[in-house]
């Protein structure tokens, strides 16, 4: 008899499927076939059949991360991000439900230890994601916030929102310069938040290594010790 696995793990990433609409205004993913499993039986033996199929996908899709050549045209893309700073990363889960306010400030990251972690926020604001309200008044990291991580060391920064940022048309966008420019990754619309503790979890979200790319869907998950 196996002896009983003493992880959990905890899925953090929303399922994409065509016509998902992930972020208002960008397009959603296109998904066909390229070889059905009908055409394919011509080209193997009897009762072997395959299918392949096509998407087409904006990097913005789903659950995804930003490297910093997403926001920097001489910052690492996607194909340049090592992997130690993807995998298993010890997650310290800041809830930043109730605070009253749309930006989480410094002071809800105080007292936590956040140097080469990954930091999720924690909002709920993802029982919104695929709807329209998904898009209006998200919450988002503030500005002293962002410097705070910095300064703290963070080694990713996650949320469960629309954006890391205040979605203001033609506005700043604090926190990707600031977090990508000192080579912290940013994860955006993560989900199931909630269900990790406050620290002891490890945090992975790796892409494909693509190059010219900066931001693409990862397979965001954590493990948790079973108690």
């Amino acid at each position: 008899m196996n002896a009983p696995d003493p992880r959990r793990i905890v899925d953090l990433s929303h399922p994409i499927r065509a016509g998902l609409v992930t972020y208002p205004g960008l397009p959603a993913p296109v998904i066909a076939p390229h070889l059905t499993r009908a055409d394919s039986r011509a080209h193997y033996e009897e009762g072997t059949e395959f299918a392949m199929d096509l998407i087409t996908l904006i990097g913005n899709t789903g659950t995804y991360l930003d490297s910093p050549y997403h926001r920097f045209a001489d910052g690492p893309d996607l194909a340049g991000l090592d992997l130690a700073s993807l995998v298993d990363l010890p997650a310290e889960v800041i809830d930043a439900r109730g605070l009253g306010t749309r930006g989480v400030p410094a002071a809800a990251f105080e007292g936590r230890q956040l140097r080469g972690a990954a930091v999720l926020i924690l909002t709920g604001w993802d029982q919104h994601f695929g709807t329209p309200g998904y898009g209006v008044d998200a919450p988002f990291l503030a500005p002293d916030g962002v410097a705070y991580l910095i300064e703290q060391g963070a080694a990713l920064v996650g949320i469960d929102s629309l954006n890391i940022d205040e979605v203001v048309p033609g506005g700043p966008r604090p926190a990707h310069t600031g977090l990508l420019a000192a080579g912290i990754h940013v994860v955006e619309h993560l989900t199931r938040l909630g269900e990790l503790p406050r620290s002891g979890a490890r945090f992975t979200a790796a892409p494909p290594a693509i190059e010219g790319f900066g931001t693409f869907p990862v397979r965001a998950f954590a493990t948790v010790a079973r108690a």
